[in-house]
Parts: structure tokens; sequence; C-alpha cells
């Protein structure tokens, strides 16, 4: 296949056996899971855009990590909802490619920016004379800047791997397009996307918990603060990593059926996106109040 056959190429994203008569309603349950996560992480964002007291390195941070969760679910939720309302399963292989990068990145860049998130706690509560000496605004923005162009970077690179592989298929076997997803078709086999994509999750995930066990060992005080301090961060990380887990697990029972797995699939773009911000919003107070106090307004300048 040439440049101008893949342009033009359409293929098929095989998605969710739906009885006759509930593609309205499972439209609604993903349309409802999609406002829960614009609504929750849109309000957090723009609290934290909005409230000049809040423009602190977590909460700067906090908000790169909403601004991610918003990029998986906006990914897959709305070409599920067209899906489950009218049906669509063509693609073409431009969104096919673009869709599967946008997927990759969310969950590359949800890795690096908490790792930028577990350096900051660190020089918290290690250097809590010094923090704002280390932790400037430079610093953090180079910081948040680097998470996503690692992120972006190592998925550019993995991507384009599928640069003139011919297709034998045409059939997605999933809800939503992802690297191996399109590679499955492929007529010839690509083993340097296999051993890439590997290594770059592993490395990625050895880096992070590498840093965290080299930072504990160090700084005496993490060993007494680190869950009081690093405590939604962990949650938030083992979260996405169950959400992950359960992907995994799911595919390694074959009884189990292909509606079921594919649902499984698609908790990791809605479990974490609805949960994080109301895990931020509870555990942070000056967050909390600052939310409090705008609705307030709001509803003082209504009546």
């Amino acid at each position: 296949l040439n440049s101008t056959t893949f342009k033009h190429l359409k293929l098929n994203l095989k998605g969710f056996h739906i009885p006759p008569g509930y593609g309205p309603f499972l439209f609604f349950l993903a349309l409802s899971a999609y406002i829960v996560v614009l609504l929750g992480n849109g309000v957090v964002v723009c609290v934290i855009v909005l409230d000049k007291n809040l423009h602190r390195p977590m909460f700067i941070m906090i908000c790169h990590l909403l601004v991610c969760d918003l990029l998986g679910a906006t990914t897959v939720l709305p070409r599920l909802m067209m899906h489950f309302l009218l049906g669509q399963k063509k693609i073409a292989y431009a969104s096919a490619i673009a869709q599967a990068y946008c997927v990759h990145t969310y969950a590359t860049a949800m890795h690096t920016i908490l790792g930028v998130m577990a350096y900051d706690r660190y020089v918290a509560v290690c250097e809590p004379l010094r923090y704002h000496t280390i932790m400037t605004s430079a610093r953090l923005h180079s910081c948040c800047a680097l998470a996503w162009i690692v992120a972006v970077l190592i998925m550019a690179v993995l991507l384009s791997f599928h640069k003139n592989v011919p297709l034998c298929g045409r059939t997605i076997q999933h809800v939503y397009c992802s690297n191996r997803g399109i590679l499955n078709l492929a007529c010839i086999p690509t083993p340097m996307n296999n051993i890439y994509g590997r290594y770059s999750h592993w490395e990625l995930g050895f880096m992070r918990v590498s840093f965290c066990v080299s930072q504990a060992k160090s700084c005496k005080p993490v060993r007494s603060k680190a869950f009081q301090t690093c405590a939604p961060h962990i949650v938030v990380y083992v979260l996405y990593e169950v959400a992950t887990l359960i992907v995994v697990v799911s595919y390694r029972f074959p009884s189990l059926s292909q509606n079921i797995k594919k649902f499984f699939s698609i908790l990791v773009y809605i479990i974490p996106p609805v949960i994080n911000p109301i895990i931020y919003g509870l555990v942070s107070k000056d967050l909390r109040s600052s939310f409090v106090k705008r609705f307030s307004q709001r509803v003082r300048n209504k009546i």
C-alpha cells in the first residue's frame, strides 16, 4: 500500500455487540460518564486557573493531570457514543492513527506527570526550607513541559513504525484504535514496534519506581510523612494501575464474553478521569475552599 492508498483507506472497529433497542440507553450511559468527566475535571481546572492563590506547583501539576484525563476521555468516549447511537464503525486510517496516538499519549503522560508530582512532593518533604528556591516558576513549567514532551515523543516514535506497513485486514477487534489493534492487521511481522513498545512501557515504570525508592532511602522524613503528603498521588497512581490491570487480566480469561472484555478496556478512560478531581477536591482544603467560595458568590449574585 502506498501513501495515497493509506490516505483513502477505511478501517472497521468491531465495537460492542449491541442487542436491538439498547443503543440509545448505552449512548445515554456513555454521555453521562463523559459529562461527569467534563464537569469534574473542567470545574477543578477552572478554579485553579481563576484563583491566583492556587497558582502553586502542586495545583499547577494537578491541572496538568486533569487535562490529561480530559484527553483520554475525549479520545475514546465521543466515538463510542456515535457507535452506540448510530452504529458507526468505519474510521479513516488517518483518524485511527490519531486516536491510537492520543490513547497512548494519555497513558504515557499519566505516568510522566505523576512522576513530576512525585518529585515535587519529595522536594516539599525533604527540603521544606528550600522548596520555593528549588521549585521556582521556571523549573515548575519546565518539569510540566518535559512530562508532556517525553510522552509525545515516545508515542511519536512508536506510531512512526506504522509508516508503509501493509495491512491485510480491515477490522480492528476493539472499540477504539490502539497501536497493537492496528498492527494486528499487518501482513508482515513488526518486531521493532513490539520491542520498543514494551521497552518504553517498562522503562518508564522502572524509572519512576527507582526514583521513589532512592529518594525514600536518602531522605528520612519521607518515611514518616510520605503517606500524609503523597497519599492523593499514590491513590491516583494505584487507581490507574488497577484499571489497567483489570484490562490485562480480563483478556487472560477466554470464557469471558467479548462485550465484558471490551467494557473493562474502556474503564481506564472513565474511572481515573471521574475519580481524580474528586480525590484532589476532597483532600485539598485550599482547592475545596476556593470552589465553595466561588460557588457561593455565584449563587449570591444570581439571587
